[in-house]
């Protein structure tokens, strides 16, 4: 039995991971320090095949049993996250991975590092494909995310390169689902509560901006696709329909039923215009595309998640 270990295991995608991994019958060593993971996302997990260390991955971590894979999701993804802890979020891509790196080196485990399509940053090149450097502003705000994750790659290749890791790097692009936090910032989980709670839905600028959304369960199973591969160039697993945010608002408010009305507020800075992954080589490399259209992930979170859960404003 195969055994992965997962930093930040407690968070949205890394406990779906563990779910998923766990189902596929591998044992999972859950990694998580609590900051913006929440314990109710591991809490139904109850079987022998499930550990959870409760430890912040920038300190050394060090596992007294043998481990074949190990998933490096932990860091701060959201917004409200990242601008709120921007050292740590520096740290994790920083010492985060290094450690993590180190771990797999020294048990000869394939890695996994969980990047991101803001390495890509405002990008000029559209749909954005795994050759393009990105566009990103490395002092502006969002360059304490931007930037950890740019690190991070790099890092990856180095211990690929010089240390003989196995290592893979998947290039996330927006995903959702059930265990969002309601009050993250991010678009989804806020568009949902704000329709069921029957408030305004908040639109950044004019909602021309585009985004391409993923349903949490295509992008784990690409993520492990990934994993199994043998590849060791970044890949971009997300899902190619592209919306716009006022299109997305208006989406919610129909599959919701709500009669929010739509507002707008200013732009953030360095808020990315547009963000749709060119997905050619998850497709022949993994023979991998998602299956999951935004309507039907919409209404698979409501139900998931609860309107109460949702209008509570509680973690999840």
């Amino acid at each position: 039995m195969p055994t992965c270990l997962v930093t930040g295991g407690a968070g949205f995608l890394g406990s779906h991971l563990c779910d998923e991994l766990l189902r596929r019958g591998n044992r999972v060593i859950c990694v998580d320090n609590f900051e913006t993971g929440v314990l109710t996302n591991i809490a139904h997990i109850r079987v022998p095949e499930f550990r959870h260390l409760h430890a912040d991955i920038i300190e050394p971590l060090h596992v007294d049993e043998p481990v074949d894979f190990v998933y490096h999701f932990a860091s701060p993804a959201s917004p409200i996250d990242y601008l709120r802890l921007p050292l740590h979020t520096l740290k994790v891509g920083a010492y985060g991975t290094h450690h993590a790196l180190g771990l797999a080196k020294r048990h000869r485990a394939r890695f996994v590092l969980a990047s991101t399509s803001e390495v890509y940053g405002d990008p000029q090149v559209h749909p954005q494909p795994e050759s393009y450097w990105g566009h990103v502003n490395p002092i502006g705000p969002r360059g304490v995310y931007d930037e950890a994750k740019r690190y991070a790659e790099a890092l990856t290749m180095a211990y690929h390169r010089q240390q003989g890791v196995d290592t893979a790097i998947v290039r996330i692009f927006n995903t959702y689902g059930p265990r969002m936090r309601p009050n993250d910032g991010r678009a989804i989980p806020t568009f949902l509560r704000q329709a069921l709670q029957g408030r305004p839905l908040t639109v950044f600028g004019d909602g021309a901006q585009t985004r391409s959304f993923c349903y949490v369960s295509d992008l784990v199973d690409g993520v492990i696709r990934l994993a199994e591969s043998g590849y060791h160039a970044p890949v971009n697993i997300g899902n190619p329909s592209e919306f716009t945010l006022l299109e997305l608002a208006r989406t919610v408010i129909e599959v919701t039923g709500s009669s929010s009305e739509i507002v707008h507020e200013a732009l953030p800075t360095d808020d990315p215009r547009v963000r749709r992954p060119d997905i050619s080589l998850a497709h022949d490399l993994l023979r991998w595309e998602p299956t999951v259209e935004l309507r039907e992930g919409l209404a698979l979170t409501i139900e998931s998640m609860g309107a109460e859960r949702l209008v509570g404003g509680g973690a999840a």
